[in-house]
This record gives C-alpha cells, structure tokens and sequence, in this order.
C-alpha cells in the first residue's frame, strides 16, 4: 500500500489508516483481535485510537503489542477517562491519561498524541497543549496533535504548537476544504489525517446505518437529488474513499470497522483499485456541497 510522511515529522504512514473506535464499542475480545490482525497483515500501519474508546486501547495491547514496531500509534487524549479523572481539559487528567493508555496498550511510547476535540477556549488557555508538550519531552509521545473540526481547528492549525491535525472530510464534509483548514494545514507542515473519510457509510445507502449517521445521510440524499453524477465508481465506499483521498494536502484517511472483511474489502479498494476520481466528477461534488451548503458545518 501506498505510504506518505505525515506532515513533516518522520512518521510514515499508509494512505488508509484504522479508526478503532468501534472495536472498542462494539467488538468482543476475539473480533477486535481479528480486525487488527486484518489490518496489519493487508498492509495498514496507522492505528487510531483514544483513551475514551471504550476498552479500545486494552484490545490493542492485547492483540498486537507484539507487533508494536510495524506500525504507527495514536491516541488522544483530554476528555476523563478510566482512572483519568482530575476535569475535563486539565493538566492533571492528560498527564494520567496518558500513562493509562501506555499501559492499556502495552508499549513505552506513542508515536502521536492527540488533543481530542476540545474548544476554541480549551485551547486558547494553554494548559492542555503544555501538559501534552511535558509528555513529548518526557518520551511518552514523538509528536502532538489536535483532532477537531471548525474554528478550533484553525486556531490548532495557527498555534504552531502540533505537528498534525485531524478533521472530518468526505463527499458531505467539505467544509475543511471550502474555510481552507486543509490548505492552511499543509502550508504549515502538518500532517493531515482524515476521520470520516465515507461519512459513516451512509451517502448513497438505501438508510442510514446509524443514528449518528443521520445528518451525513441527509446531506447526502440531497446531493444526489440534484441529478446523475459524471462517471465515476459504481461502489459507494469505493467512490467517497476516492474523494477524500483525492485532496492533496491528505496524508491518511482513517475508517472504523468491528468486521474484518469490511477492514480486508476496504484495503483491496486501496490497494487494487487506486481509488481516482475523474477531475469532472470531483469538481461537480465539490460544486454541489458549494451549493447546498447551508450551513453544512463541520461534525464534531
């Protein structure tokens, strides 16, 4: 599978990566085990994960900590989690978050560490990033990052202060790219990870898959209201991984699964397919999220 450094830090990662969110809130032991092991072996070396996943965390230790250098390790960090409880956003909760997750994951470091969705607010009072950047000159993490959408973003994308960002992009979540925070990621050497990247699988299903599909299900009922699209795949999954892996300032997009023939279907489309659009069929999903787009916000 194709691999780009992440911004400007040294860390390689392929272009799919694995959201973990879901073997934490749905899989057993034995089914979480068989999705990483899936995603390893088909080439994935991008795990995403967070304290506040559930047991999430203590299924990759569990599983593949003996794997630990074949690929690379996030998590995020902030909201109180397990014996992390010192407030939402303070120093003393990251600091125990942080050592929680090493040891649910069983490994003496991070590769990345991400602030997780907090405010404009959270971020402006600095004590969260300066409890993360004691964690980086302490070994515990190589490199932070922020992991939120709209106008925190920005201000994370401004501070200087991460080496990467993460953020919702897919066919209906453009709007990263229409306020710039993609182009104003890259121009600052950030490495850009995609969440979301086939908006929770409902645009172009017969419903939605999950309550909290919903809104992305609606938004995508209406762009394909609006007429045929050009020529494109035929496979909706294959069609939004496209889209979003198709702007240059993406280095990896991440896509959860509790099933490991969705995670092994997913990395043929990647690896078999080459996953392009035509420059006609991009260029009219970007022209109908522009003109339906009626505050279209960034999901948190």
């Amino acid at each position: 599978m194709e691999t780009r450094r992440l911004g400007t830090t040294d860390l390689m990662v392929t272009r799919l990566g694995a959201g973990l969110f879901e073997i934490g809130a749905f899989a057993q032991d034995a089914e979480a085990a068989d999705v990483l092991r899936a995603a390893l072996d088909g080439g994935i070396t991008f795990l995403d994960t967070a304290a506040c996943y559930r047991d999430s965390e203590e299924k990759i230790g569990k599983a593949v900590a003996d794997r630990r250098d074949s690929f690379v390790l996030a998590s995020k960090c902030g909201h109180e989690a397990g014996e992390a409880n010192a407030g939402e956003w303070t120093a003393a909760t990251i600091t125990a978050s942080v050592e929680q997750s090493l040891r649910r994951l069983s490994t003496d470091h991070l590769d990345l560490l991400q602030l997780h969705s907090c405010s404009r607010q959270v971020l402006e009072r600095g004590e969260a990033i300066d409890a993360m950047e004691r964690a980086r000159q302490a070994g515990k993490t190589r490199y932070i990052g922020y992991s939120g959408d709209n106008e925190a973003a920005m201000w994370a994308v401004r501070s200087g202060r991460f080496q990467t960002l993460q953020t919702s992009y897919n066919v209906v979540e453009q709007r990263a790219r229409t306020s710039g925070l993609l182009q104003a990621a890259q121009a600052a050497g950030m490495g850009v990870i995609a969440k979301r990247p086939i908006a929770n699988g409902s645009f172009g299903a017969d419903e939605s898959p999950l309550a909290y599909a919903d809104t992305y299900y609606g938004r995508g009922r209406t762009l394909l209201q609006q007429g045929a699209l050009p020529d494109g795949p035929a496979d909706r999954i294959e069609l939004c991984l496209s889209f979003t892996l198709g702007r240059p300032e993406i280095d990896t997009a991440i896509v959860g699964t509790r099933n490991p023939a969705h995670m092994r279907a997913n990395i043929a489309l990647v690896v078999d397919k080459g996953l392009a659009l035509s420059d006609d069929l991009t260029a009219e999903l970007h022209r109908r999220f522009e003109l339906l787009d009626d505050d279209w916000f960034q999901q948190t």
